[in-house]
């Protein structure tokens, strides 16, 4: 959260009155077209750091004769005389007057103006001014996004928002997403993510969105800011607003960048001629060595990998209309082969003006189309990473391809040549998403103002893959070896929106009153079809002649497959927000939603949400005027409730499942029965939150910051729990029990560390600590003994590694405890009375907590650095108080697998162990990392040109340097939901990227 100007940001929400003053000076125009000979004035704004300001509203002293600044501070106007004396003013500015005289070219300088710091936030269903939030909101603005090519929008925010965690679990893989997460787990079964609004529509689909397009991030932390989205505000919610038109002369801008990946750390296996060194050690038997000198790992590998982006904008317009077009391509390549993302789209927003300035009418149309290559990096059965899994067990004495080119397979139980699955199948999706909405708002009376919203978002997929004739293949029961398998999927999924408003804003006097009201309507539909079939004897049709396999026609396995599904949900709601201060000194806002879901029992379709909260600014009292030294000192204090339906669809109706065939008369039919069991009483979980805030601004804003501290219950968890039989039909059901409690702190800092007339440092510091516990499992009707997460895959049969019982602590790894080894390398673990045994001898009773995966507590330093025209960003990203499960070393670092490779590590780190493995405290290490996560180093071009408004260049670094003493890739794994802190056993790589960028304006 920030207490600083936004330049662009007003202009987005001052441009009311930036119209007004454009339709004010073509009026003049009109009328004194015969006047007097006039003076032609022109010149140029900036603030106090030298940065021009768009926007800036200058009038002629007791006249109406006005205009504004354009995007470059540039402004030009007529003055009845060198007396005429130009008023400048700007939100969070102090106005400036200036004589004419005998000067035809200006150079004004606008100061900061604290008792004027009126930053606009975006809050749901409209905007408030920042001083009068009362909740714990925090704003990211284009100016602050991490820099470089990102591969998600939410990139964009990574560590910039307190308790706020997001997550690339897959590196910085082109067709993986962020992870996401805020204050902490709220659900068993539920969603677990922040709901996403873009440009007002509720569930916004971040493919639509390009960096270049976004202006601004705004997060609704808490119970009391995100009440007012109701059932699906338990995860917080955010906002994004995309840029808009603005009025003037028409304007481009042109970005783009180009990006190269490089591996980070490769997994230190043996290579040829360590593993004959094995041999002739007698550590590997005799006959293992192949004859061959092979890297797999190395041919997976994508080197020649160059991802890049274009972006080109256009917007101009006059006092009643306004537009801004964008078109963009971006082509992502993975450090994997064929691991790629390919886009393109663009984006429209027009916002037109009529019946003298009180309709408004905003229309967004946005598309993407996108090709996906998900084949590369992925293994047999799908899982991001196997295909590097394969490399660092391969014997590399073992040829890759035999002398005619075809690929060498291996004998070895469970393991491949990737190198095959790459030449011979294919792994696509071709997806095309869209959204378009609009608002009509009319001005009723000063300040009161209706308004009809409206959006349709529609998302397809088309997946398709084929198997080649020549590929290896596992399958059991495979009676097509040496034959083609095909498979398609197409999924469709929509959903309309409709909401209308009613807002009323209104001054008197030292009262300030804002009430929105509304309604809102949520439909949302998907379709799926899927169908494959196998036994094709050419690979001449790929997967385009799906009926020519010969599996259709067989009655035993393997059969072909065919499936489609259907479902949908609806959301109505009702809400109100009133806000009030008084005295820009004392603050209020009350929040109701009335929600109704089809996704409930029909005894919970409607619930209620409210949230209050109110805030103190202390600075603002009487006593306080002497000390100088604190602008801003607001207390805050906010209660709200929240919901999540975020559920599967008819959980609480019967639905009919097939029940398999019987035969009659020689024909075969298809039997139904009920799939579950009805829960007439299932309801959301709701979340209720106490939130304690403290916003400050210090020696003239230099410094700023926001303080929070968070109490958070969820209550009536949705689980699926045993159920009687009878009354019930079916063994589970799925209802409403237990409850989760989160508490944690959170920090912001922004300072200004030293401005000088040519070098100035600025500094922000956001950090939180976070705990969180399942309170209840049980109730009197329905028990649980424990929850478990984090299976552990073959071999070794090692169960799961998190155990969630009641009143313990989220993310604990729950297993036997290390004791050491014997002489002859067998494990020995602790039992539960300390004493020491073999791994056969432990039992049930001796497993206890053995650490945890959730980080306690996180933190980013951004510096800015500018000198001239240069500027330097530094950022550093930092997780501590965690454990992290080392699978890669569990499985790999191991000789009892030999004669597979293995990591060094099994020789050297783990020499003492000569046993199966075992899951226990061994392999946890501390995960607490500190990365060097962005280095971007830019210069802006000094331009005298009528046609280049602004050129800037820069290159950027990120994930450069990572501080650690955890032993694996990387330390930055899965963080959010309940299957934390477990490295996986895959091996895809984790990468330094480097960007070189231009942006430019004409």
């Amino acid at each position: 959260m920030k207490n600083i100007k936004n330049y662009k940001y007003q202009k987005l929400f001052a441009k009311t009155s930036t119209k007004t003053l454009f339709t004010i000076l073509f009026l003049l125009i009109s009328l004194h077209i015969h006047a007097q000979e006039r003076i032609r004035v022109v010149g140029v704004v900036a603030d106090d750091k030298g940065e021009l300001l768009p926007g800036v509203s200058i009038l002629e002293k007791g006249t109406t004769n006005g205009t504004v600044s354009d995007l470059e501070g540039k402004f030009t106007m007529e003055v009845a005389s060198p007396q005429s004396v130009l008023i400048f003013s700007f939100i969070g500015l102090k106005n400036v007057e200036r004589t004419v005289g005998s000067q035809t070219s200006l150079n004004i300088r606008m100061d900061t103006d604290s008792q004027n710091l009126d930053e606009f936030v975006v809050i749901g269903y409209g905007t408030q001014r920042r001083k009068e939030i009362t909740s714990s909101v925090a704003t990211v603005s284009v100016e602050e996004f991490n820099q470089g090519g990102v591969r998600s929008p939410l990139d964009l925010i990574q560590g910039k928002v307190a308790g706020l965690s997001v997550t690339r679990t897959a590196g910085n893989n082109p067709n993986s997403s962020a992870s996401i997460q805020l204050r902490g787990v709220t659900s068993l079964t539920g969603n677990l993510e922040p709901l996403i609004v873009i440009d007002g529509i509720p569930g916004g689909n971040l493919d639509l969105l390009q960096q270049d397009d976004i202006a601004s991030f705004d997060v609704l932390k808490d119970g009391s800011a995100a009440a007012i989205y109701g059932t699906r505000g338990n995860n917080g919610v955010i906002l994004i607003t995309t840029k808009r038109g603005k009025s003037g002369d028409p304007t481009f801008e042109y970005s783009n960048y180009f990006q190269r990946e490089v591996i980070d750390r490769r997994p230190d296996i043996f290579d040829a001629a360590g593993y004959r060194e094995l041999i002739a050690q007698g550590v590997i038997a005799e006959g293992n060595d192949r004859g061959g000198s092979s890297d797999l790992y190395e041919e997976l590998l994508n080197r020649n990998n160059l991802s890049q982006y274009h972006n080109f904008a256009a917007s101009g317009g006059n006092a009643n209309t306004n537009y801004r077009v964008s078109l963009y391509y971006n082509e992502a390549q993975g450090i994997a082969k064929q691991n790629t993302r390919e886009q393109i789209g663009g984006r429209i927003n027009i916002n037109h003006r009529g019946l003298n300035g009180k309709l408004l009418l905003q229309t967004n149309v946005a598309t993407n189309f996108n090709n996906a290559n998900l084949l590369g990096g992925r293994g047999e059965d799908g899982r991001v990473g196997d295909d590097f899994e394969q490399a660092v067990q391969r014997n590399p004495t073992d040829p890759l391809f035999h002398p005619d080119g075809s690929f060498v397979e291996t004998e070895a139980s469970g393991l491949y040549n990737p190198l095959s699955r790459l030449a011979y199948r294919i792994n696509e999706r071709n997806q095309h998403t869209f959204s378009a909405d609009a608002k009509m708002t009319y001005e009723i009376f000063e300040g009161l103002n209706i308004s009809a919203f409206g959006a349709h978002q529609r998302n397809t997929w088309n997946d398709r893959q084929y198997r080649g004739m020549n590929d290896f293949t596992q399958r059991p029961n495979q009676q097509y070896q040496g034959t083609g398998y095909a498979y398609k999927r197409n999924l469709l999924n929509w959903q309309n929106t409709f909401e209308s408003t009613l807002d009323y804003k209104r001054v008197m006097g030292d009262h300030r009153i804002d009430f929105v009201g509304g309604y809102s309507f949520q439909y949302f539909t998907e379709e799926i079809f899927d169908v494959n079939n196998s036994g094709f004897t050419t690979d001449a049709f790929l997967d385009w002649n799906l009926g020519a396999g010969s599996a259709i026609n067989n009655t035993v396995l393997p059969r072909p497959g065919m499936g489609s599904s259907k479902q949908d949900n609806t959301l109505i709601a009702l809400f109100g927000r009133a806000s009030y201060a008084y005295k820009d000194r004392y603050f209020a806002q009350f929040t109701l939603r009335r929600e109704g879901s089809s996704r409930f029992g029909v005894n919970n379709k409607w619930g209620n949400f409210p949230a209050v909260s109110v805030g103190w600014d202390i600075a603002e009292e009487g006593f306080m005027s002497a000390v100088s030294q604190i602008n801003i000192m607001k207390l805050r204090v906010g209660y709200g409730v929240t919901g999540n339906q975020g559920i599967p669809n008819y959980q609480s109706l019967i639905t009919l499942g097939t029940g398999g065939v019987y035969p009659q008369e020689g024909v075969f039919y298809q039997t139904y029965g009920p799939s579950r069991n009805p829960n007439p009483d299932l309801k959301w979980e709701r979340k209720q939150e106490w939130n304690f805030g403290l916003d400050f601004s210090l020696f003239n804003n230099r410094i700023t910051g926001a303080l929070d501290v968070y109490n958070r219950q969820t209550v009536d968890l949705l689980y699926n729990y045993i159920a009687q039989q009878p009354p019930y039909i079916h063994s589970n059901i799925y209802t409403n029990v237990g409850t989760i409690n989160n508490r944690g702190v959170e920090l912001f800092l922004s300072g200004n560390v030293m401005k000088k007339a040519d070098f100035s440092w600025n500094m922000d510091f956001a950090a939180n600590s976070q705990f969180n516990m399942l309170s209840t499992l049980t109730n009197d009707v329905y028990s649980a003994t424990f929850l478990e997460f984090g299976g552990l895959p073959n071999p070794g049969n090692l169960g799961n590694a998190i155990r969630l019982v009641e009143g313990g602590t989220v993310g604990n790894f729950f297993g036997k405890r290390f004791a050491g080894f014997s002489e002859d390398g067998k494990w020995r673990f602790f039992k539960a009375d300390g004493s020491i045994v073999s791994a056969s001898e432990i039992s049930e009773e001796d497993l206890t907590v053995i650490g945890n995966g959730v980080p306690r507590y996180m933190a980013s330093w951004t510096n800015n650095f500018r000198y001239k025209n240069f500027d330097l960003t530094l950022f550093f990203r930092g997780k501590f108080g965690f454990d992290i499960l080392n699978t890669q070393e569990l499985y790999f670092g191991n000789k009892s697998w030999l004669p597979n490779n293995m990591l060094r590590s099994a020789l050297t780190t783990h020499a003492e162990l000569n046993d199966t493995p075992q899951y226990s405290d061994y392999y946890l290490e501390r995960g607490d990392f500190v990365k060097l996560d962005n280095v971007t180093l830019g210069y802006n071009f000094n331009i005298v040109s009528n046609y280049v408004r602004n050129l800037r260049v820069y290159v950027t670094g990120r994930n450069l340097l990572t501080f650690t003493g955890y032993s694996g890739l990387d330390p930055e794994i899965q963080d959010t939901g309940f299957t934390t802190g477990i490295d996986s056993r895959s091996f895809y790589p984790r990468t330094n990227s480097y960007t070189i960028g231009l942006n430019v304006g004409f």
